[in-house]
């Protein structure tokens, strides 16, 4: 009879405990638990996204976290390489991915692209001493480039495609490599990288080379795969950091000056 009567007893416990757990999971009493996403990235592209020590880091990864947060994900982020990005979320292997893409409308035939999140054009990086001043003086001369960028493309569209004179590397550290060992005359890459290296390293004596005639502006978004139901969660999550000052403190802490907001909220409007 003692046995009988714990055996229920425990019972009830057992109930309870799952009656519990299982309203605090649901979210009736307590926080749902998070979802993890699993995030792909290219991490090197300083400032955006890069390695430091163990630890991805950098404004684009700054910018995602504050997002997620505000939607309400964890996230588990990856270092792929450039090209596998756009394999694993065509795939669907991973969730979304943030590596400085540049949104464009080939692009967005496969995949989906959250609101702009960041406004940018390709600048020109080149010695101190150097004869350039634009991209038409580009021409004749050797410029490397990240290979399946939109810096690759400006190149192919002004000195044509397949031209010897292209140098094509896997990321910008290597482009900018190859300029300074004297390999290239010069580096095309979005601003924020050619600005942040020329700054953070005075001893190489670089200047960087604008030319918004030839380069049009370009804005990033996060890629996810086709269909996902993850981009409206986060394009209100942007807005909200938008809104709220986060995305300009992040912006400031990587970059030293304030954003252009009106050009970004305006390209927000025009994308929704």
């Amino acid at each position: 009879m003692k046995k009988r009567f714990f055996a229920i007893v425990i019972m009830a416990i057992t109930v309870l405990v799952v009656s519990a757990c299982g309203t605090s999971s649901s979210g009736g009493t307590g926080d749902a638990e998070k979802k993890e996403l699993r995030v792909v990235t290219d991490a090197a592209y300083a400032p955006f996204e890069y390695m430091d020590g163990d630890k991805i880091v950098g404004f684009d990864i700054d910018f995602l976290k504050a997002a997620a947060k505000e939607a309400g994900y964890e996230l588990k982020i990856e270092n792929v390489g450039w090209d596998p990005i756009f394999v694993e979320i065509k795939s669907k292997r991973a969730d979304l991915a943030v590596s400085s893409i540049s949104i464009n409308d080939e692009r967005k035939q496969t995949y989906d692209f959250s609101l702009p999140y960041f406004l940018s054009t390709n600048k020109i990086l080149v010695s101190e001493d150097s004869d350039i001043k634009s991209a038409a003086d580009l021409k004749g001369k050797v410029v490397a480039v990240q290979n399946g960028t939109t810096g690759q493309a400006a190149m192919d569209k002004l000195l044509g495609k397949n031209n010897e004179d292209i140098k094509k590397f896997d990321n910008n550290n290597l482009a900018i490599m190859e300029m300074l060992s004297g390999g290239a005359d010069a580096v095309v890459a979005d601003n924020g990288v050619v600005e942040v290296y020329a700054k953070n390293n005075p001893k190489e004596k670089l200047k960087v080379i604008e030319d918004s005639g030839s380069f049009e502006a370009e804005y990033y978004g996060i890629l996810f795969p086709k269909g996902t139901d993850l981009k409206a969660d986060f394009d209100k999550a942007i807005k909200k950091i938008v809104e709220n000052g986060t995305y300009e403190k992040i912006y400031q802490e990587w970059f030293g000056q304030e954003p252009n907001m009106d050009m970004l909220k305006a390209e927000q409007e025009a994308s929704e």
